[in-house]
């Protein structure tokens, strides 16, 4: 039996003889120690004792394996705010930001004194609880199909003071028929079956990752049924996959949308594409 390191150097040389990313293994040990990256930085010679020596080991070996990084230590960063997440919900992504920042912007600039927002499949509640947080007067509504992940998402909110209504439901049969939204964003699943990414992506719920076939079922669904809950000047953006942007482009222009528009992400990928809906 391998005898286990001692000291918090020995620990994180260990993690990364096994190929751990250096950041990777500072943030696990920091997580079982509840001390961040400058202490362990600054104390190298620390002892270890043999539980936290173990549980570290056990974290290493699952995150070589694949498993995110997010689910071992339990919360993410996201727009500014730290989540809880768990196997029930996607890990929110950096990319995911750039939605968040083009509602933002557009809420800024919109006449509504309070303006009704709708997030659709909201896994951790990511994208609703940054707007939530960031445009205090939005009045918030977000989605799930799944009650694990509505309890994730309840759990940050109540952890951060915030309250958008949570609906449980796939897509538009989660809202009411006569609600009416002026501005409505989603990150469906958008990867199609078979894509040879997906086994890396295991760990995550199928659910939130893939509708099968092509890999854009829900974006033709949220597509359609947004024009019945959007008011007149309202805009419905959506995150997708880098090649589909031409692909959501047409589905919003053959359902009466105007002013469509793509922004890229972090590595300058075309990912989120939306469009205005003037109404009638």
């Amino acid at each position: 039996m391998t005898s286990l390191p001692r000291t918090v150097g020995a620990a994180l040389a260990a993690a990364r003889a096994q190929g751990l990313d250096r950041l990777d293994a500072q943030l696990l040990l920091g997580h079982r120690l509840q001390r961040d990256r400058a202490w362990l930085i600054a104390h190298d010679d620390a002892a270890l004792d043999a539980a936290a020596a173990r549980a570290f080991d056990d974290d290493c070996r699952r995150r070589a394996a694949g498993e995110p990084l997010a689910y071992l230590v339990g919360e993410r960063e996201f727009h500014g705010l730290r989540l809880r997440v768990t196997p029930d919900v996607l890990v929110p992504r950096p990319d995911t930001e750039t939605l968040v920042d083009w509602a933002l912007a557009l809420l800024r600039d919109s006449a509504a004194a309070a303006p009704q927002v709708l997030d659709l499949g909201t896994g951790s509640g990511a994208i609703a609880l940054a707007v939530a947080h960031h445009h205090r007067a939005s009045q918030v509504a977000a989605t799930d199909l799944s009650p694990a992940a509505l309890a994730v998402a309840q759990a940050n909110a109540q952890r951060l003071g915030l309250a958008p209504a949570w609906l449980q439901g796939a897509w538009w049969r989660a809202v009411p028929a006569d609600a009416r939204f002026d501005l409505v964003l989603s990150n469906p699943p958008y990867i199609a079956a078979g894509d040879p990414h997906l086994p890396a992506l295991r760990h995550e719920p199928l659910l939130a990752l893939s509708p099968g076939g092509d890999g854009l079922g829900a974006l033709r669904e949220i597509v359609a049924g947004a024009p019945a809950h959007l008011a007149p000047g309202g805009w419905l953006l959506l995150e997708h996959g880098w090649d589909q942007a031409d692909a959501v482009a047409a589905l919003l222009r053959s359902a009466g949308f105007e002013a469509i528009e793509t922004r890229r992400d972090l590595a300058d990928r075309p990912r989120c594409t939306g469009g205005h809906w003037r109404g009638g």
